[in-house]
């Protein structure tokens, strides 16, 4: 059925579930891969493998109003790297977002491996969400009658990453403390940061709070290589704690160890210091790390990968792919 507009533009109206079915089914048969090859959806009670059906009500809260947490876990080999680290992370931004969840811990953790399962993906992201769930377009989910947890498992390439990128100083203001150290789906401030970055020829960009400190990137935290051969990140106390970076200040001792580091620190860096260090980086899940070689235009020590950096990488890399089963955890697959 269709209507008939103003504008002479005819809207069509669905009039049957089946039809609507159809139309969603007719987008994927086209698609020779699915990049999401399993959801879970507590509003449905259940793992769906249909990507025509993984879709969420226009009324939760997270739509319409923003509220809800996120993160994200690798799948690696067939392993999900840093899971626990991740989900107590989640459940902290919860809290912090005052949204109680509708599983236990251990529950959610069975949840989110049962989907790995189901997706048969051996390598890729496992991304999900609690919200403070469906019920009105209200400001308030006080009247909404359960929170919600939504998962995904996303096919996509995951690898070591060698190539420097340049980077530049975002114009647009960071997040204040409250929701920067909490990883909920706010992300606007994020978005155009990084679009401003790709608008400039950059592939991202770099948060200075208003103290002149350097904060993060727009997804990821951010590190350094002094001339003395130190390992410097900023304090997490107003930026999101990095479950990588806090990952990568364990392992660098090891190269201390060796000798090529001389030491390992938090510290506050100023602009200056940070565009005059030897070596530059952002740390994150999906990275996990990734040179930068150039910042505003201007080279970060002489412009090239550095040898620790990638010293970092390799640490960080071999410890995705035969790290302790502490931080290993395998996906149940069946047959």
């Amino acid at each position: 059925m269709e209507v008939e507009a103003s504008n002479d533009f005819k809207v069509h109206i669905f009039t049957s579930s089946s039809e609507l079915l159809e139309k969603l089914n007719e987008k994927w048969r086209s698609v020779e891969r699915k990049p999401y090859p399993a959801m879970y959806s507590s509003f449905f009670g259940g793992i769906i493998l249909d990507p025509a059906l993984m879709v969420i009500p226009i009324d939760d809260h997270m739509v319409h109003r923003g509220h809800g947490v996120f993160d994200t876990a690798v799948l690696l080999n067939g392993y999900l790297y840093e899971l626990d680290a991740h989900l107590d992370r989640f459940l902290s931004s919860a809290s912090k977002a005052k949204i109680s969840s509708p599983f236990s811990r251990s529950t959610l953790r069975s949840i989110l491996l049962q989907l790995a399962a189901a997706s048969q993906l051996k390598t890729g992201t496992l991304r999900y969400w609690l919200t403070s769930g469906p019920g009105n377009f209200l400001l308030s989910p006080a009247n909404c009658p359960t929170s919600a947890f939504y998962a995904v498992v996303i096919d996509e390439d995951v690898h070591q990453r060698k190539h420097g990128v340049e980077v530049i100083t975002s114009t647009i203001p960071m997040k204040s403390p409250l929701f920067a150290t909490m990883k909920n789906v706010n992300y606007l401030p994020n978005v155009l940061s990084i679009m401003e970055a790709e608008e400039k020829g950059a592939f991202a960009s770099i948060w200075v709070d208003d103290a002149g400190y350097v904060a993060e990137g727009p997804n990821v935290n951010v590190a350094f290589i002094t001339h003395d051969k130190e390992l410097v990140l900023p304090y997490f106390e107003i930026i999101l704690s990095g479950c990588t970076a806090k990952r990568l200040l364990q392992l660098a001792p090891k190269l201390v160890e060796e000798g090529s580091l001389k030491g390992v620190r938090l510290a506050n860096l100023t602009v200056e210091e940070a565009k005059g260090s030897a070596e530059m980086m952002y740390v994150g899940s999906t990275l996990p790390l990734l040179p930068i070689i150039k910042w505003d235009g201007k080279p970060i020590g002489d412009g090239k990968v550095g040898e620790l950096t990638m010293a970092l990488s390799d640490l960080l890399w071999d410890d995705m792919v035969a790290g302790p089963e502490t931080i290993r955890t395998p996906v149940p697959y069946q047959g």
